[in-house]
């Protein structure tokens, strides 16, 4: 290969000569250690490099060793519960390399060389396949079965195939192409990160990716192949919120990304996964996890790495039929990288001095999500990546180009108000300016999993959400005495909806989760309430009485209820009737003479 030489070095951006004949987001060995780069622009024999590795002690005269192919990631049995940085170097493999503290220009691949899987063979030789089909398995885990496709772009006949025990490298068959060619096959995939996968057609989601979080199933929903942002400040709870999403989703596979957040948030990552149990198989969550790990004291070049390394290995496991989350935490970083190497390369400057192109890289990263029919002759595989990303906007500013950029392209909002996360209000999701653009998409997924009045009841809620908003400036001024009955009794609701319903504690076993059934029910319970107080109102009760009733007590601990989904929805079923039986109009003897029993005429 061909080899040039450093001109110049600006930080993690590097300008070399002599590259003629490399091209663009080809991948370069930098100076005598061999440091990782990836070439951004070109111009002539030029070519500006952002190196993914601390760039001390190179200078000009250094050689640069081009490779003729671009930034790829291994894909193959052995990737599941591994830690990568952006680059997909495996961190475990790196610190017995070179000890705690990297040395830069070490190097590992992305998958163990040495390693043996059991692969069963699904295809016999004669066999038709085409790019994507599945030729055979190995269980990679008790969780995840690997499924081993023939490479996108490849088809022919299988001249010969086996089961047995390999690493990922050894051939386990053999195929010939139309050409007469013979293509051998491995366990293991590259794939260029900049390049998004094939597949067969795009497919409708419709289907809700189901988190466990009330705020978040309920009111501003994610479909499976969605594209979701968390905006807020600092300490308002975007990391714990995305833990709580990829630990509680009812996806098959979990990709999360710390793209240059601090390393202490990838710590808790680390330490809690392992000791996680996943709801769905009862194994540790790890088991169903890619971590990539690049955190802020990492070199900035490396944050767009992890967010492509990241995005390539979610396709991968989608293309296989299964449902993938992918969280970044957080795309903010990923900006400020970008403007620093913009800035490097003395490009004009667009909004805050982000490069002019921000809204094209974001659009490009979330437009990969997706639910997809997967590539193969006959294959109806259905399989989906859902991307959550956080920004990080400073001083929860979300008028800023990162958090605008983004709002363009996602469909659910979910923005959080560190007001709320003052009050210890969490998750501190506003209710107010957050929004889902799915909730005619999976309103007959509801109704047909759920219950019918799903919908119409989270409506409900919000149209009182949305009143108690407007009241509450009322309130402030002249007292809540001022309102009506009925606005006192909307209010009184309302506090019941926000701290019985959207509030959550995440380390609380019996309320760190809540299934959609349980989440219908107690919607239900809260709103039964609402209109029984208006009616024991109207019959004459005094709204003392009504606020005072004993089944108040009931409903706000409702949410901590556990067991069989059949315990639960008697517990449910008692709360309804003690609330018809204590919300009665009127005295005993009214009540007596016009029949009431059990709260009905």
């Amino acid at each position: 290969m061909e080899q040039g030489r450093i001109v110049k070095v600006a930080g993690p951006l590097v300008v070399a000569e002599g590259l003629v004949e490399s091209r663009m987001y080809d991948l370069v060995r930098v100076g005598v250690e061999g440091l990782m780069g990836e070439i951004i622009e070109m111009r002539g024999d030029r070519a500006s490099i952002q190196v993914y590795e601390e760039t001390e002690g190179l200078g000009p005269g250094d050689p640069v060793d081009a490779t003729g192919a671009p930034l790829s990631v291994e894909l193959g049995p052995g990737m599941l519960e591994s830690v990568y940085d952006g680059v997909q170097r495996p961190l475990d493999v790196l610190e017995h390399l070179a000890g705690a503290f990297l040395a830069r220009g070490v190097t590992a691949p992305g998958l163990d060389r040495k390693k043996r899987w059991e692969f069963v063979a699904t295809v016999s030789a004669g066999a038709r396949v085409t790019g994507g089909d599945i030729i055979g398995t190995v269980q990679e885990n008790v969780v995840i079965e690997h499924r081993i496709m023939v490479p996108p772009g490849i088809s022919g006949t299988i001249a010969g195939i086996a089961s047995g025990s390999y690493t990922v490298t050894d051939p386990i068959g053999h195929l010939t192409t139309e050409a007469g060619d013979t293509v051998e096959l491995t366990m293991m995939q590259t794939w260029p990160v900049r390049m998004a996968r094939p597949y067969a057609r795009r497919v409708s989601a419709a289907e809700p990716l189901t988190t466990g979080t009330r705020v978040i199933d309920t009111f501003f929903p994610l479909v499976k192949g969605g594209v979701a942002c968390i905006p807020g400040p600092f300490g308002a709870g975007k990391t714990v919120t995305q833990h709580q999403i990829a630990k509680w989703s009812d996806a098959e596979v979990v990709i999360f990304i710390g793209c240059g957040e601090r390393g202490n948030e990838m710590t808790d990552v680390l330490m809690e996964f392992p000791e996680l149990v996943d709801p769905y198989s009862g194994e540790p969550l790890m088991k169903r996890t890619v971590l990539v790990a690049n955190t802020s004291n990492m070199p900035v070049a490396a944050r767009e790495a992890s967010v492509y390394t990241g995005i390539t290995m979610a396709e991968y496991f989608r293309d296989m039929g299964y449902n993938v989350v992918l969280q970044a935490d957080s795309t903010s970083r990923w900006a400020e990288a970008m403007r620093e190497i913009s800035g490097r390369l003395e490009e004009m400057p667009g909004d805050e001095g982000f490069p002019a192109y921000l809204g094209t890289r974001l659009a490009a990263f979330y437009e990969r999500a997706g639910k997809v029919e997967c590539l193969g002759a006959e294959s109806g595989r259905l399989g989906s990546v859902s991307v959550v990303g956080s920004v990080s906007p400073p001083g929860g500013d979300l008028s800023e180009p990162v958090v605008q950029n983004t709002l363009r392209v996602v469909k659910v909002f979910w923005a959080l108000q560190d007001e709320l996360a003052f009050q210890r209000h969490f998750p501190a999701i506003d209710w107010l300016t957050s929004y889902s653009l799915y909730l005619d998409k999976v309103a007959p997924y509801w109704a047909e999993q759920v219950s019918e009045e799903y919908r119409a009841r989270r409506d409900e809620c919000m149209a009182i959400l949305q009143r108690e908003n407007e009241l509450a400036e009322i309130v402030r001024l002249v007292g809540l005495e001022a309102l009506s009955a009925e606005e006192q009794i909307l209010m009184e609701t309302a506090k019941s909806i926000r701290e019985d319903f959207l509030q959550q504690n995440a380390f609380r076993d019996d309320d760190q989760f809540s299934s959609l059934a349980e989440q219908d029910l107690l919607l239900k319970t809260i709103l039964l309430f609402h209109q029984r107080a208006i009616r024991a109102h109207a019959q004459g009760a005094s709204l003392k009485d009504i606020f005072a009733a004993p089944v108040r007590e009931r409903i706000t601990r409702a949410k901590y209820l556990t067991g069989e989904a059949a315990t639960v929805a008697a517990e449910y079923a008692s709360i309804a009737s003690d609330i018809e039986t204590q919300l009665v109009g009127g005295s005993a003897d009214e009540n007596a003479r016009v029949g009431y029993v059990g709260g009905e005429r």
